[in-house]
């Protein structure tokens, strides 16, 4: 049995990058542990109102407890870094964070963001996770996976930064259909079909991941480390 952490910028990204494949996880016995760093939302806004966004009986908080119920997984932290600014903040404080919920699960596979995104909040986050997994000696992490989010990775201008290059891919085949019912929780978030976040466009490239390895469904990610003991 394995620990799985899962760290994601907004709410909703943890089920677009890896919903299906927490859910396989949680029902093969694994734990699987969601942190979610910003607020997701107050970008949007003139000005940041955190008490509005922020508090923990807000619309997107409650559709992450929701997501997090559908699709099994063991808890839930989330953060109030500030939205789409996360390049304000000292990288350091970010890091720190990360660490603190490595010690206190002690994953042995991570999940989070690929460093090529257009959004700032995402590359952020890759470069946190990437330090506070560092591989030192009794480190927890062994596989280190960056998963991908649509209308943020395809969206990244070609030369601009790292391409999403997968070389690792999960059969979802009978978990995609809770991915997309964790979706239905974040209904705020959604866009209509053909934006890349819309409930079609998200089962198009789960088929497209799995015709591409010979399976029904798929969620690809690309390996940033994988230590067999």
């Amino acid at each position: 049995m394995s620990t799985v952490l899962v760290i994601a910028a907004h709410p909703d990204d943890e089920v677009l990058g890896c919903g299906a494949t927490i859910a396989r996880h949680a029902q093969a016995g694994d734990k699987v542990h969601i942190v979610i760093i910003a607020e997701g939302s107050t970008s949007r806004d003139a000005h940041r109102n955190r008490t509005e966004h922020v508090h923990p009986l807000s619309i997107l908080a409650k559709a992450a407890h929701r997501a997090k119920e559908t699709l099994g997984a063991t808890s839930l932290d989330m953060h109030d870094f500030p939205d789409n600014r996360l390049d304000s903040v000292d990288l350091l404080d970010i890091v720190k964070t990360v660490e603190i919920h490595i010690a206190s699960h002690m994953p042995d596979i991570v999940y989070t963001h690929h460093a090529g995104d257009v959004n700032i909040d995402h590359r952020r986050i890759h470069d946190a996770v990437v330090a506070a997994s560092r591989p030192q000696p009794v480190h927890p992490v062994k596989r280190l996976l960056f998963f991908e989010i649509p209308s943020s990775t395809e969206w990244q201008s070609p030369g601009s930064a790292p391409a999403f290059l997968p070389n690792w891919f999960v059969d979802v085949s009978d978990f995609i259909a809770l991915k997309l019912s964790a979706l239905e929780a974040y209904t705020s978030e959604l866009r209509d079909w053909p934006h890349p976040r819309s409930l079609k466009a998200v089962e198009h490239l789960s088929r497209w991941r799995g015709a591409s390895v010979g399976c029904e469904s798929a969620e690809a990610f690309m390996l940033g480390r994988n230590v067999v003991l």
